[in-house]
């Protein structure tokens, strides 16, 4: 960008920015304007005040008022560059001093904005777990998070290779599942459902099914025993057999469903006891359930059965990540609105959350305060000198301009006052 261009627009950008430079424009204009005015004045009055000797205070009071404006306008401009292009020493102060003036207001905001009882006060004035629970209510806010986490879960998703992921589950799975002793583990968790006669329902489901199959396919059942008997049975013997033990098994059933001392409930509950004991205490069959583990885990159909788990459970997860009407959107929605109404609700769980949030953020500025602060220095160093200015400029230098109008008017009240005394009490003491 062109110098002079730069000048007149001292980088404005934004529309904001444009906005801060016509007030400028507008103020510098003024102040001119006044100092015109002054000089105009300080002409005639000049001219005229040897015919008309009270012109002689319109005189010193238009000169006063040229004089601050100059001097004003000599201080403000100095600020930002040199005066009239002149290099005078201790002028464009912000250019030569911009790396000094970025470390004063890094310190400046280090010692004053954050220090310990500033962010300490800050900090218990204000809630934020309740004001979290608040935004999190209303459900564009809650969708917006839960399109930001569905969004973090992809790109994890995306980075993850999936030989590494497979890689990471065998790892897990072997660690935690195979290498553990099976017999032990399974000994226990057999006696422990034993004892608690779990096994009992297990058998009335049992029984029952059996009941139900054998009176809806009596057919079966006598196909199975028939093909049992020798084939020099007559055929009447054969069906009466038949339904004789068709009779007993449905018999049989209904009493183990109905008789809690059935003797094979008993004898079911003795097996699965003496099968618990032997599982914690009989080293071969313990040798023979790890060897059959290890057969089955080790085998490559159970590996590719493993990798395309994963392949599948990915496609899935990515599906429901990406639309915003899956199962696992809406629910994840609907339990950041549930998270908002505990936050909102229980005062105790916000208490916890603004402690804890509390202790981090100290701890956080206590430690970091200094480079937090380095960071408004080394900002300010890496500016160019000249924008750096002219940023400032666009900043302040609307207000800097009242400067140059209260010069003008207080100068010309000086300059009116001085004269007055001169006139009204020095020259009568002199003559």
């Amino acid at each position: 960008m062109p110098k002079s261009r730069t000048r007149r627009t001292l980088g404005a950008v934004s529309p904001a920015d444009f906005q801060r430079l016509g007030d400028l424009r507008r103020m510098q204009a003024i102040a001119v304007g006044l100092l015109i005015g002054m000089a105009v004045v300080f002409v005639v009055s000049f001219v005229l005040q040897e015919r008309y000797p009270w012109l002689g205070y319109v005189r010193a009071a238009s000169e006063g008022g040229m004089v601050g404006a100059l001097a004003d306008w000599f201080a403000v401009t100095a600020l930002f560059r040199h005066p009239l292009g002149i290099k005078i020493p201790h002028t464009n102060l912000i250019s030569n001093k911009k790396d000094e003036i970025g470390e004063g207001l890094g310190s400046f905001v280090e010692e004053n904005f954050l220090a310990d009882e500033v962010v300490h006060e800050k900090l218990s004035q204000v809630s934020g777990a309740r004001m979290a629970g608040t935004w999190l209510l209303e459900r564009p806010n809650a969708e917006r998070v839960g399109e930001m986490i569905s969004s973090a879960g992809l790109g994890a998703i995306t980075v993850l290779d999936d030989g590494d992921v497979r890689e990471l589950i065998e790892v897990l799975v072997r660690r935690h599942m195979i290498e553990p002793e099976w017999g032990p583990l399974l000994g226990r968790a057999a006696e422990s459902f034993v004892d608690g006669g779990h096994h009992e329902a297990l058998l009335d489901i049992a029984a029952g099914r059996l009941e139900e199959w054998l009176v809806t396919h009596p057919e079966a059942f006598d196909r199975v025993v028939s093909s049992r008997l020798p084939s020099w049975v007559p055929s009447v013997v054969d069906k009466f057999v038949d339904t004789r033990l068709h009779a007993e098994a449905v018999k049989f059933a209904q009493s183990v469903a109905a008789d809690p001392e059935h003797p094979f409930r008993i004898a079911v509950g003795r097996f699965l006891g003496d099968l618990a004991r032997d599982l914690q205490e009989q080293e071969r069959l313990q040798d023979q359930l790890e060897h059959f583990k290890h057969e089955v885990f080790d085998s490559p159909r159970i590996r590719a059965l493993a990798a395309s788990t994963w392949e599948t459970a990915r496609a899935a997860l990515v599906a429901m990540l990406e639309d915003p009407a899956s199962d696992l959107r809406v629910r994840l929605v609907n339990a950041l609105q549930d998270f908002g109404h505990k936050l909102v609700d229980d005062s105790t769980l916000q208490y916890k959350i603004d402690v804890w949030v509390m202790g981090v953020v100290e701890h956080l500025v206590s430690r970091y305060r200094h480079d937090l602060a380095g960071v408004i220095s080394e900002t300010v160093q890496r500016w160019d000198a000249r924008e750096a200015a002219e940023k400032i400029e666009l900043q302040v230098g609307k207000d800097l301009q009242f400067i140059r109008i209260n010069g003008t008017v207080v100068g010309s009240l000086a300059g009116l006052t001085i004269y007055t005394i001169a006139t009204l009490v020095i020259t009568p003491l002199i003559g």
